[in-house]
């Protein structure tokens, strides 16, 4: 007599197979694959803006609003070729004069802020806290605030319309966020660096140049590059202290391209933005790994 259990099973027929579980890599190559994917298409939504515009460059100015594909139907260099002649002067001289605004930024930050931040982390003086909390205050400050009574300054100077407007507060040390970053890193140096400096007779000025300035470079290194591509890509000061065309900058010179009563040059302009990209993109690709480095150096990370 058969069984109840062995006419289930007669009736069930043939068990299909089943497929294996995945193992632990294939599961960790399908998670790398899906994270890859999610962070290509963040990454190509991220540079949309800046596909479009390279692809833009070389678009007619009629093919510029009237056609959204990326790929330009009839590509054309004379964008290139007539935006380098400039709205009025060759574009080279705004390039020179971003250049050379960044390059005296820089050093005026470099020394500056390295001289007070090694004032304020190392050297005790009357109001040293005070003067300390008062300049981290001015982080906070927005730069509107002050900014009528600068231009009256380097108004009564006779400075308006040069470069000194943009430069010379560097030396001061006014960029309060560059001396914070700096005064953070060099606390967190031994003290027998100081103490074995005093006692080979090095003075306060001789253990900055020896011991701290050496030392300092991952900070330097951050506060150089970030000093640059802020300056490069300022507009608002630059608009409010440059008038004559033999002194503007790039962003400046790429507003110029516009003309609100007139006829506006749009693929010159996107050419020309095309061409400024190329010093920020070289300077954050060689010094990519010294940002990184000196971000976490200094305690930012």
């Amino acid at each position: 007599m058969t069984s109840i259990s062995e006419i289930a099973t007669v009736d069930a027929g043939p068990t299909a197979p089943r497929e294996p579980a995945p193992t632990a890599p294939a599961r960790r190559r399908r998670g790398r694959v899906l994270a890859h994917a999610g962070l290509a298409l963040g990454a190509f939504v991220m540079l949309y803006p800046v596909l479009w515009m390279l692809s833009s460059s070389f678009k007619t100015q009629s093919e510029i609003f009237t056609s959204s594909s990326l790929v330009p139907v009839a590509p054309v260099l004379t964008n290139y070729a007539d935006g380098w002649d400039g709205p009025g002067l060759p574009f080279w001289v705004y390039l020179l004069n971003s250049l050379l605004v960044c390059a005296g930024v820089v050093i005026g930050n470099l020394v500056s802020c390295s001289l007070a931040a090694y004032a304020f982390a190392r050297m005790r003086f009357i109001g040293s806290g005070a003067f300390f909390a008062l300049m981290l205050a001015t982080i906070m400050l927005p730069h509107h605030v002050t900014l009528i009574a600068q231009y009256a300054i380097f108004r009564d100077l006779g400075w308006i319309d040069t470069f000194l407007p943009l430069v010379v507060p560097k030396f001061l040390a006014t960029d309060a966020f560059f001396v914070f970053l700096m005064v953070q890193f060099i606390r967190g140096l031994p003290r027998e660096l100081y103490e074995a400096a005093r006692i080979d007779g090095c003075g306060p000025f001789q253990i900055y140049l020896r011991i701290v300035l050496p030392l300092l470079k991952p900070a330097l290194v951050t506060t150089a590059i970030f000093s640059f591509i802020w300056t490069y890509n300022d507009f608002f000061s630059q608009l409010i202290y440059l008038s004559s065309p033999e002194n503007l900058t790039v962003p400046l010179a790429l507003r110029s391209f516009l003309d609100a009563s007139g006829q506006s040059e749009w693929g010159q302009m996107f050419a020309m933005s095309v061409v400024t990209l190329v010093p920020v993109v070289a300077v954050f690709v060689i010094f990519q790994r010294k940002i990184v480095a000196g971000m976490a150096h200094t305690g930012l990370k």
